[in-house]
């Protein structure tokens, strides 16, 4: 159980990195802030590929798959902190994707 713990960790702290990187392109490209917005998002990106690396799985693609579940959920408390409430369905779809996410880490591998 720790070690999925110290995943679930890794994968919010990369999603916190991932959301601050793509904001700050879309502060630039979308809401006119300077190009200089840019600079610590590609910091943020790269935390967030080499935070991607720490995850204890054999393949990259299993620790991808199950950190678009953990993307969503941190997304949703973008939104909600950010700009509004999700929606009740918003939540819904995002505790699925974070079940799913679930599975694929940690189920059997027979």
């Amino acid at each position: 159980m720790g070690a999925a713990l110290h995943a679930l960790g890794l994968y919010l702290l990369a999603a916190l990195a991932e959301i601050a990187g793509c904001f700050a392109f879309w502060a630039w490209l979308r809401m006119g802030r300077p190009i200089w917005w840019t600079l610590p998002g590609v910091a943020a990106l790269i935390l967030f590929a080499w935070l991607l690396t720490r995850i204890d799985t054999d393949f990259a693609g299993r620790a991808y798959a199950a950190y678009g579940g953990v993307y969503i959920l941190a997304s949703l408390g973008w939104l909600w902190l950010m700009e509004g409430t999700p929606s009740r369905w918003d939540v819904i779809g995002g505790a699925i994707c974070l079940i799913g996410a679930g599975v694929i880490l940690l189920g059997s591998r027979g």
